[in-house]
């Protein structure tokens, strides 16, 4: 690696980061079913229909993979709570055993001084809740503040920090506009309104989580770069409004208490009755702000429905994601959203990663792709860091290769290769960077 700890001001939390659905192995210790497992049972929405039924099997080997962020240096570890291995049904009953499977993980972490930090949704919606309209569903905000309650009363004694919803884009557009994600639709209206709810229940939690004594929460919020793909008025005009619905969106509403005019113009006949009212809820004081950032794209116009856009290839290399290496675009947005939004408020870097092709040859995995790419990134959070933005942290994505969604098992984010039948974990030559770096 270009840098150590000795480049970056005494405090600087270095981490790693995973999520339950991806890694955990949902078949284990009692987990209801999530949404995430009948999307991936309907033909042609997840590679080779493959699921989060083993995952990497990490309810049964947490403590080697501790072992592995220990080993690496990391500071802290950026897990997330499955609602449904917590409440099967979404509601109502607990399941004591994924309590308990919380409870030892987090003593774990502390056992190692790894410093824990919870997301407490990062994608699996119990499937009862979805039959009920899920993310649509204007009750869902107390749902996940009842499961807020339950968890981190269990648990939230001990965290170093915790945000509510990983990437709310994920949760809301991509899931309901674009159907890559469960629950797989394609409606406006219901895009309008998840994007809407899963802010509600951001804030609800939040307030939740106030009401237990606890501090040091935030938000994660995904972002992507857009540039317009040629120089015309109506290509920049395309970029706003993706920048509007993917970015401002979320950081509008959660500091602002409003939602970016490009994006009501579409929106606006959609809403659910009443949103305007909701901005006290959604823009709960924070203690910081996360930002999630892999690539930027290009964005031409066209004669189609609202949004009237559509992504162009870029020229820059691409990761195994198909998605441009942009590390500038960290840079932009962390000088942004300090400038704009969150002022003085720490701020930190809570995914940033990429996926690579990575085999294992002669016991080895050689990913000096992956050793450029942070390099590359974490020299912007560092030019941040000298221009006075107030980051305070960085976690790579991801401490193993995982279910990627939608993409299965094809394709590895992590510094930790994962032989998927054997479950063997082989840390990689980024892993070895990383802690020679930072130890």
């Amino acid at each position: 690696m270009n840098f150590t700890r000795k480049d970056f001001p005494d405090g600087f939390m270095f981490g790693t980061a995973t999520s339950s659905y991806q890694i955990e192995g949902h078949a284990f210790g009692g987990a209801g079913r999530t949404h995430w497992d009948d999307f991936a049972a309907t033909p042609g929405n997840v590679v080779r229909a493959e699921n989060g039924d083993r995952g990497c099997e990490h309810y049964l080997r947490y403590e080697a993979d501790l072992d592995l962020v220990a080993a690496a240096g990391f500071d802290s570890y950026r897990f997330s709570t499955s609602w449904a291995r917590v409440m099967p049904e979404g509601r109502g009953q607990v399941n004591a055993e994924g309590l308990d499977f919380y409870d030892r993980l987090t003593d774990a972490m502390l056992e190692r001084n790894i410093k824990p930090c919870a997301t407490l949704y990062h994608w699996e919606l119990p499937s009862p809740l979805a039959d009920l309209g899920g993310w649509r569903n204007r009750d869902v905000a107390s749902w996940f503040g009842d499961f807020t309650e339950v968890i981190m009363g269990r648990i939230g004694d001990r965290m170093h920090n915790v945000a509510p919803i990983n990437e709310p884009w994920c949760v809301g557009w991509l899931s309901h506009f674009l159907g890559h994600h469960a629950p797989g639709l394609r409606d406006i209206r219901a895009t309008a309104r998840a994007m809407h709810h899963v802010l509600l229940a951001h804030g609800r939690a939040i307030e939740t989580m106030r009401g237990l004594g606890m501090n040091n929460l935030g938000a994660v919020f995904n972002m992507e770069w857009a540039d317009p793909a040629t120089d015309t008025p109506e290509a920049q005009k395309a970029a706003t409004l993706y920048d509007a619905y993917y970015n401002r969106f979320f950081l509008g509403g959660v500091f602002k208490k409003e939602y970016p005019a490009e994006v009501m113009e579409g929106f606006a006949p959609h809403m659910p009755e009443g949103w305007q009212d909701d901005f006290d809820t959604i823009a709960a004081p924070l203690d910081w702000c996360g930002v999630n950032y892999y690539t930027r794209k290009l964005i031409g116009p066209d004669n189609g429905p609202w949004p009237h856009h559509h992504e162009v290839e870029g020229p820059l290399p691409k990761t195994q994601m198909g998605w441009e290496i942009y590390p500038e675009g960290l840079y932009h947005f962390l000088k942004r959203t300090a400038d704009e939004y969150t002022g003085d408020l720490p701020l930190y870097v809570t995914e940033n990663g990429m996926a690579n092709g990575d085999e294992i040859l002669n016991g080895a995995v050689s990913d000096p792709e992956r050793i450029d790419y942070l390099n590359k990134h974490i020299a912007q959070v560092k030019r941040a860091v000298e221009d006075g933005v107030p980051v305070n942290g960085y976690f790579v994505w991801s401490l193993m290769d995982n279910y990627e969604w939608s993409l299965g098992y094809e394709k590895r984010f992590g510094l930790v290769h994962v032989d998927f039948d054997t479950m063997e974990r082989t840390p990689k030559a980024s892993y070895y960077a990383m802690q020679e770096a930072l130890t």
